[in-house]
């Protein structure tokens, strides 16, 4: 029997060795056992986030496990969430919130939760305090707790200070899973090598491993497996296959899933969507829903392969609908697309017809200003939009963050359902209030509030709201607003249908009777 009350830790070998997939598997495959069970990760490093039922914010990734489990979101699922607003500078959100340092002016931007590394580093033992305090809650309310690591616990210049990965571990003291990627080659030194830069204390609570997205022949793996487990004296608990055309969110890397296959679809024209890829784009997980489409052509651009700029668009391909997606740092991805010659290629693209929506950021930075007073997002200052719409943003200190749901009404379509979420910290407002080319609002909600725009000419939509195409009927609609007579497709039910795979894996590869000897063993140390 495995055990009633248990918090299971899972790290990896390298960042992207599988601890979030893997954390939603077991949280579904639990939950279809009957088990009471949550998702936790102490801190995570993103820009795709989520909005939660109690209004913070925390990373998308530990929304979806939330959903694994079937669970809403909750800020205690991820107490420490960071933003990267530069290379060596983030901001810090602690249980949901952007931290307000009481001692800084308007002029600091701690104010808005913004720190370099090393005072990071230092507020570290504060962020523990939060995370501690969210995992002793959840003890209390679930059977089993399944926590995810950040990046890898063989870090060894992170390990001053750790609340990710060994810190976390050893402060609840729970037993931990090791998952390494075997697709990425060398497989069993990365295992190896991790643990040999492990304490005693540490590679002790380590009760066994999981090997990553595998094909092939088992059998000729068989051998590695046995020398793995006479060299370190812990078992492979798993070997899990390689799962083609999975349709889940990604936790910060802008990587998409394969398109549905349908062949009754295939031979229909496909509607070409660019998108292009900014150095802090966020919430890019926006996008999932038309990757999944088999009528969307979707490409992704970023910078060109050579380091020059676009020098008018010669590496962007022609596109029936452009997005712009949402950034972390707007004025700077703005002028990104400036420097890269995205402006012409823009302008070329609405002189003959073509779409553009703007998601967030990217409404932002289709109207006339973005005044950042407080330096929330770089230095003080403001930037010249595209002024293609009659707005004007501030960044304000405070953000919004709140779950949304309205009625789009788009020309020419029928009135439908439509659901998101807010998380901005700018306040958009009309520029001129008297200017006859005024924009449409295209979302009804209760409060009237003004959330989304159409542009006199049509050409150009806007929305401040994440997750605009996750409802079926308002991807067609927008779709078809586009130019595409497209079929309904729903995302969420191929979500939903994608942890029901996982589970199932899990469930199936997963030697639970191994996995129940060593958490045995693990209690009586």
């Amino acid at each position: 029997m495995l055990p009633k009350k248990l918090t299971l830790m899972v790290q990896g070998t390298t960042s992207d060795a599988g601890k979030s997939t893997l954390v939603c598997a077991l949280g579904r495959a639990l939950k279809n056992r009957g088990v009471s069970v949550a998702p936790f990760k102490s801190q995570n490093m993103a820009l795709n986030s989520a909005v939660t039922e109690d209004g913070g914010e925390i990373g998308r990734a530990q929304a979806l496990q939330a959903q694994a489990c079937g669970l809403k979101p909750h800020t205690d699922f991820n107490p420490v969430l960071l933003k990267p607003t530069s290379d060596i500078g983030c901001q810090v959100i602690i249980n949901g919130k952007a931290i307000i340092n009481p001692n800084s002016n308007a002029s600091d931007t701690k104010s808005a939760g913004n720190m370099k590394a090393r005072q990071y580093h230092d507020y570290k033992p504060t962020a523990m305090k939060a995370v501690l305090a969210s995992h002793e809650r959840l003890t209390q309310q679930y059977d089993w707790v399944v926590a995810e690591g950040a990046g890898s616990p063989a870090e060894i210049n992170l390990r001053d200070r750790d609340i990710a990965n060994m810190g976390f571990a050893e402060a609840v003291d729970c037993p931990v899973i090791i998952i390494a990627d075997i697709d990425r080659g060398g497989v069993f030194a990365h295992i190896i090598g991790t643990l040999d830069c492990l304490s005693q204390s540490e590679q002790n609570r380590v009760v066994g491993f999981v090997i990553n997205r595998f094909r092939g022949d088992i059998g000729l793996l068989q051998s590695g497996l046995d020398w793995l487990e006479v060299k370190t004296g812990k078992p492979v608990l798993a070997v899990l296959p390689y799962l083609m055309g999975l349709h889940l969110d990604s936790e910060d890397s802008v990587s998409l899933s394969e398109t549905i296959e349908d062949k009754g679809l295939a031979h229909q024209q496909r509607l070409k969507v660019v998108v292009p890829i900014y150095p802090r784009v966020s919430n890019h997980t926006d996008l999932d829903p038309l990757a999944a489409h088999p009528q969307v052509d979707l490409e992704l651009i970023g910078p060109s392969i050579s380091g020059s700029k676009v020098n008018e668009a010669s590496h962007i391909p022609k596109a029936d609908l452009i997005i712009l997606p949402g950034s972390k740092n707007t004025r700077a991805d703005l002028a990104w697309l400036k420097e890269q010659g995205w402006l012409p290629y823009l302008q070329q693209h609405l002189r003959y017809g073509g779409k553009i929506l703007g998601i967030c950021g990217g409404l932002q930075m289709l109207g006339k200003t973005i005044n950042d007073p407080l330096g929330l997002e770089g230095i003080a200052g403001s930037s010249d939009g595209f002024g293609w719409l009659d707005i004007e943003t501030e960044l304000l200190p405070e953000k919004t963050l709140k779950n949304v749901s309205g009625i789009l009404n788009l020309p020419g379509q029928e009135s439908c359902d439509i659901q998101g979420y807010e998380i901005h910290a700018g306040l958009t407002v009309t520029s001129n209030p008297k200017s006859t080319n005024d924009n449409r609002s295209i979302i009804a909600t209760d409060d009237n509030h003004i959330c989304a725009l159409l542009s006199n000419d049509e050409q150009i939509m806007a929305s401040y709201w994440h997750g605009l195409m996750d409802t079926p009927e308002a991807l067609q609609s927008i779709l078809r607003w586009a130019g595409a007579e497209t079929s309904l497709v729903d995302y969420q039910e191929l979500r939903e249908k994608s942890l029901e795979v996982l589970g199932a894996s899990v469930e199936e590869h997963f030697d639970w009777q191994k996995l129940e000897a060593e958490l045995n063993k693990f209690n009586k140390h």
